[in-house]
């Protein structure tokens, strides 16, 4: 009846199971069964998440950013740059909304990939995320000793235990300051989340303060000039639409931020509605925000003559209000700082979630009791940030975030479809349950072969000619699947649909690779350029019809927490995803992967020396989700 155990001792299946470790997912609930060390505290609610979710997105990059892509990018359709960018960004907030209200955890992305996929995958994209939240911490707060001297008259009015120095003879630059502004956040952090999300909501009001004073005044100067910056001989496409949709492709990752609200999942009062809510609104209010100081940048000044470090003041000084500097460097300060808060707090608890998992210490996943917050992560991730940001200048190693973040987006993306055409249909019990789960699988085969002779005897009764009565294994007879298309459903039936269609979303993904991949390299000679498009849009053309023409399991209604939002358009929502996030991760560059790859090698070994044989799944006792409820009455009654 599909029982199996994940166990690594001998016998004479253990050739054929020695990979099975790769592939073991774990339930929806463990996060919940799994909080022996301490739970962490539900006090959010949506304007907390949206607080949160802002605040990690909008950095210092908005303020800057505009210029460089105008000026060599979009031009003065840099708003529809925006547009399409946070378009793009929608699919995956979409995809993280449906997963987060249904399977709410602090490891996010992890958590999703552990349950949907398999411990393999899910641990690389752990690995991947502390690596995005280590170098991209780091970075925003090497940023802000700048923006400081900026904000009081320059580096010379800052105090000499602030200011930047260079060590001689081994010509590194410390940054003190940015290393005690890591400190103070981490230290507010591990006060507790209802405290330092209030302190974060400040921050970013003042930011969007900022931002606002920056479109209304800015308004004001483009009626009063005639917005001369869109009256240009060129048009509204200088570089054409290719040049448009590449500064959408530089300015998608001033998006990225929001999927620091899914790692509050088990802080959050009402995590199915509030958590697609915050998810929802933050992305929401940031492309608006985006889009608003773009028009109104581009339309004070021509694109071609906006300052590309500080295009934003300089615009305002070329109108007349260079005192509007002032303003304009307190919201770079205060966003910067906001990202830093959200780029120090969601790493703590995938920490936690991984080292529940057992694949990371236990010193990881240990929980406050006073502040119920990961006390002990949340000062090793700021005393990591801070060490970086004092010691090196990680602006080289910023491409590196970027993986985290494009490789969790996908494995979303990839969630999203595993949950509504195949969702997990084994659950792991623990090891002591073992003669239970025999004894309920045999009461289950029993159940099913009355049943099939009970229909079978009411079948001779109604026809009167006698029908095979047919024993069907490890399929839900609760939920019969048929395909929307009859063709199809010609070879594709119960007992081999689930196989199927892995394979069809496997081959979809490795459609996606190819395609994205001979479509973004220049080196390939022409015709296996086109070949391998070929190949590549065919497997991912036959991959969407043919999930389009299957029905999405009814299973789904009941995997997980139901009840909350649901993505919509599955399955061209979720493939546009995995679409546009392999797109991005081919075209990061060589450099990036390289160190990337060393990365990854290292949790690789991190994991086979250490997760592997420490999982919590270890030795698990998978058995089909029909039988669990009856596995726990039998060893109810057994201890009774």
């Amino acid at each position: 009846m599909g029982i199996w155990i994940d166990s690594e001792e001998g016998g004479e299946n253990r050739g054929q199971c020695s990979w099975r470790f790769l592939t073991r997912r774990k339930r929806v609930d463990s996060a919940v069964k799994s909080n022996s060390r301490g739970e962490l505290a539900r006090e959010l609610t949506v304007p907390h998440l949206v607080a949160i979710g802002v605040g990690a997105t909008i950095g210092a990059g908005v303020y800057v950013l505009v210029g460089t892509v105008a000026r060599e990018h979009a031009g003065p359709a840099l708003p529809l740059s925006f547009l399409v960018a946070g378009f793009a960004a929608a699919l995956s907030a979409l995809c993280y909304a449906e997963l987060a209200s249904r399977c709410p955890s602090a490891g996010s992305a992890y958590h999703y990939s552990y349950i949907c996929v398999g411990e393999g995958v899910a641990w690389l994209i752990g690995w991947a995320l502390i690596l995005e939240y280590t170098i991209g911490g780091a970075a925003v707060a090497r940023g802000i000793t700048p923006n400081l001297a900026a904000l009081i008259g320059g580096a010379e009015n800052l105090p000499s235990f602030l200011s930047c120095h260079r060590i001689p003879g081994i010509d590194i630059v410390v940054d003190p300051c940015s290393a005690i502004i890591t400190f103070i956040i981490t230290g507010l952090l591990c006060v507790g989340i209802k405290e330092s999300t209030m302190v974060q909501s400040i921050v970013t009001s003042v930011n969007i303060c900022a931002l606002i004073f920056v479109i209304v005044a800015g308004g004001y100067l483009g009626l009063k000039s005639g917005w001369v910056g869109h009256k240009i001989p060129t048009g509204y496409f200088p570089f054409g639409v290719d040049g448009m949709l590449a500064g959408s492709a530089t300015v998608f990752f001033a998006y990225v931020g929001f999927d620091a609200v899914a790692s509050t999942a088990e802080e959050v009062k009402n995590p199915q509605r509030d958590l697609p809510l915050g998810i929802g609104a933050s992305l929401f209010l940031c492309c608006g925000l985006y889009m608003l100081v773009s028009i109104v940048i581009v339309g004070l000044v021509p694109y071609y003559a906006i300052n590309p470090d500080t295009p934003i003041s300089s615009a305002f000084a070329d109108n007349g209000m260079q005192w509007a500097a002032y303003i304009i460097n307190a919201g770079a300060f205060t966003a910067l700082c906001a990202s830093l808060m959200g780029a120090l707090l969601p790493q703590p608890r995938i920490l936690m979630a991984m080292a529940r998992d057992g694949l990371l210490p236990p010193f990881f996943s240990d929980v406050s009791k006073r502040s119920q917050v990961p006390v002990k992560s949340t000062i090793v991730t700021g005393l990591v940030a801070a060490a970086l940001a004092f010691s090196m200048e990680v602006s080289q190693l910023a491409g590196m975030v970027s993986v985290g973040t494009l490789l969790a987006f996908t494995m979303v993306a990839i969630s999203v479809l595993i949950l509504r055409y195949i969702p997990p249909d084994e659950v792991p019990l623990p090891p002591f349950l073992q003669e239970p789960i025999v004894s309920a699988s045999t009461q289950y085969s029993w159940s099913s072969l009355e049943a099939n002779e009970e229909d079978t005897k009411a079948n001779i009764g109604a026809s009167g000619s006698r029908k095979p009565a047919v024993v069907k294994e490890d399929v839900s007879v609760d939920y019969p699947l048929i395909a929307k298309d009859p063709v199809i459903g010609k070879y594709v039936h119960e007992g081999n649909r689930r196989k199927v269609i892995g394979w069809v979303i496997a081959f979809t993904c490795l459609g996606v690779f190819v395609l994205t991949f001979a479509a973004s390299n220049n080196t390939i000679l022409s015709p296996v350029r086109f070949a391998l498009c070929g190949v590549g849009g065919t497997l991912l053309l036959s991959g969407f019809v043919f999930l389009t023409c299957m029905d999405q399991d009814d299973a789904r209604h009941n995997f997980g927490h139901s009840g909350g939002f649901t993505c919509p358009f599955v399955p061209l929502l979720p493939v546009a995803c995995i679409l546009i996030n392999s797109y991005l991760l081919i075209n990061l560059g060589a450099s990036t992967w390289v160190r990337v790859s060393i990365w990854l090698a290292i949790g690789v070994i991190v994991y086979v020396l250490y997760g592997r044989t420490h999982s919590t799944l270890k030795d698990a006792v998978y058995v089909p989700a029909p039988q669990v409820d009856d596995t726990y009455h039998t060893s109810t009654s057994c201890l009774a």
